[in-house]
């Protein structure tokens, strides 16, 4: 993804374990960068472990880089996404969420808008809840949630993920299984209303 000093830059925050959420992430940022004049900037949380002394390293070994304080800071918008871990977001999230404290005390991302995306094994593994929930700490920060409407006719004809509350996929139990057509359409279209709003609100 392109990123242009001028341009204005919408995180896509994003925390993926066999790669869907990872697919997803990619679909909305070219959403964004649909959008005049906004840009997006893909980061990345690394994954927690029960062993103290485990450690990763300060790069990805691929993917997107590992996001910073100062990303929050800096963005005019925020897409979060996470798998679904009993209807709840990812841990590694969550953990990195709760380390935001400072940005809270400081309004860092009050008034900006922000949209989550998911992606289940399963049709039923919880898409809405993970998103309701991912949704939570984005209000206490001020954040103005951008849901998908139903003008997007995609969200009517899917058999597979999307949501009014946020782009979603079904990625199998396998955990392999590509975003069908809807799903991508809807992922792009979070993507552009996302950085539309924030267009409209930055200026």
């Amino acid at each position: 993804m392109h990123m242009a000093g001028s341009e204005r830059e919408v995180l896509v925050l994003y925390y993926s374990h066999h790669g869907s959420v990872r697919e997803l992430a990619t679909l909305i940022a070219r959403g964004i960068e649909q959008v005049e004049g906004i840009s997006a900037r893909i980061r990345t949380v690394p994954k927690l472990s029960t062993v103290c002394e485990a450690t990763a390293p300060a790069i990805p070994d691929d993917g997107a880089p590992y996001a910073e304080l100062r990303d929050l800071e800096e963005c005019v918008g925020l897409a979060l996404g996470s798998p679904t871990r009993f209807g709840n977001m990812a841990a590694p999230l969550k953990y990195f969420l709760d380390s935001t404290s400072g940005q809270w005390l400081k309004g860092s991302l009050s008034g900006k808008p922000a949209a989550v995306f998911t992606s289940t094994s399963s049709m039923h593994g919880g898409q809405e809840s993970t998103l309701i929930s991912m949704m939570l700490p984005l209000l206490h920060h001020g954040m103005l949630i951008v849901g998908i409407p139903f003008g997007e006719t995609a969200l009517s004809t899917t058999r597979e993920g999307g949501t009014p509350y946020g782009a979603s996929h079904v990625s199998g139990v396998d955990g392999v299984t590509a975003p069908s057509e809807d799903e991508k359409r809807l992922a792009l279209a979070l993507g552009r209303r996302l950085a539309d709003t924030a267009a409209r609100l930055a200026r």
